[in-house]
């Protein structure tokens, strides 16, 4: 199944995915950039690893990067990739001697590896996985970003208290921790759970490890 832009009756439309090629082969750029844009895509060619460097920032759904290249090869990108943009997925290009260097690709990170001559159909099968993660990872990063603004909104004694209730304590425990009374720790409680939206105690355990939300419970 390729990936193709759609705006169905009652859908929201789908974003054309938009992918790189980092090879330095004119030839298979062209043959590439074809195929991929009759499928939909929007793409992105870079004669080099340092060019794409450059570049990094660049909003992709994934690269296509080719093993071999002369300068930075493939797996020195993706290695320059993980403090950069460990986000973006990578599919690799690899020739048939190249097996075993895409094998440590896979093991550092990417996705898929293909071998040239490459069918169409693998090219297509091994982006769409690609696209995929990479949505993924954008919607799980903007869910963190957005509970992390929910958490922002919280009082000092708030955060004390959800990282309480979080580690499992009891109202009266919190109250004895915080030498507050019951009564108001209920108080805290229900302006947390309004607060950070959650439903439920379990909801409210998520978002927080989701978040990776650490709050300590120093004296107010």
């Amino acid at each position: 199944m390729s990936v193709h832009k759609e705006t169905g009756s009652g859908s929201h439309p789908v974003a054309t995915p938009r992918v790189a090629i980092v090879d330095d082969d004119a030839a298979v750029v062209r043959a590439v950039t074809f195929q991929l844009e009759g499928h939909g895509y929007s793409v992105v060619s870079y004669p080099n690893a340092e060019a794409f460097l450059q570049d990094a920032a660049a909003q992709l759904e994934c690269a296509l990067v080719d093993v071999r290249m002369p300068g930075m090869t493939g797996l020195q990108l993706q290695a320059a990739l993980a403090s950069q943009r460990p986000d973006l997925p990578l599919v690799f290009m690899t020739g048939h001697g190249d097996v075993e260097i895409a094998v440590q690709a896979m093991k550092a990170g990417a996705v898929d590896f293909i071998e040239k001559p490459f069918e169409e159909a693998a090219l297509l099968a091994a982006l769409e996985r690609a696209v995929e993660r990479g949505r993924e990872a954008h919607a799980a990063a903007r869910l963190r970003e957005e509970i992390a603004a929910r958490h922002a909104t919280l009082t000092h004694r708030e955060r004390q208290v959800m990282a309480l209730v979080v580690e499992g304590q009891s109202n009266k425990m919190i109250a004895r921790t915080l030498d507050i009374s019951p009564r108001t720790v209920e108080v805290y409680r229900a302006r947390v759970m309004e607060k950070m939206e959650a439903q439920s105690l379990a909801e409210l355990v998520r978002l927080s490890l989701g978040a990776n939300l650490e709050e300590g419970v120093d004296e107010a």
